[in-house]
């Protein structure tokens, strides 16, 4: 396999730009461990194999089990996530697929429930910004294992 150009050679400040995002979310509070379910069910949609490969092994050097990396794309029926990290990985969901039904009330009620306004910020640009690099990753023909 190969890319189909090198990005960061292209656009250095498009890398730049993302590494501001990657920044802010860094120094948002966000719970790294939880930064990392949303990247890697982020990218499970977005069937980014790059980014899949590359979360998965960040999550397990955080000491994330393969059991809840295993069972991530099925959360729903794993008794292996908290409250706050189910409704997170819906809100997940609904921000990757925001053209389908948007973030309906009771989502956003569900996750209000753990988090305060300026975490729920920090989760909205985590998603953001992981769909960014996603779609980044597969227009560019990242594949996982690539130097």
């Amino acid at each position: 396999m190969e890319t189909r150009f090198n990005y960061v050679e292209a656009s250095p400040g498009a890398l730049q730009t993302m590494l501001k995002l990657e920044g802010f979310i860094q120094t948002s509070g966000l719970d790294a461990k939880l930064n990392e379910l949303i990247k890697i069910r982020a990218s499970q949609i977005n069937g980014c194999a790059f980014c899949i490969n590359m979360h998965t092994q960040a999550a397990r050097e955080m000491g994330e089990t393969e059991q809840r990396i295993y069972l991530l794309n099925a959360w729903r029926e794993a008794p292996f996530y908290s409250d706050k990290e189910r409704a997170v990985l819906e809100l997940t969901e609904a921000v990757t697929r925001i053209s389908e039904q948007g973030v309906p009330q009771e989502l956003y009620e569900r996750v209000r429930a753990h988090v305060d306004e300026a975490e729920y910020m920090a989760i909205i640009m985590a998603i953001n910004t992981i769909n960014a690099w996603n779609r980044i990753a597969i227009s560019t023909g990242m594949f996982p294992g690539q130097k």
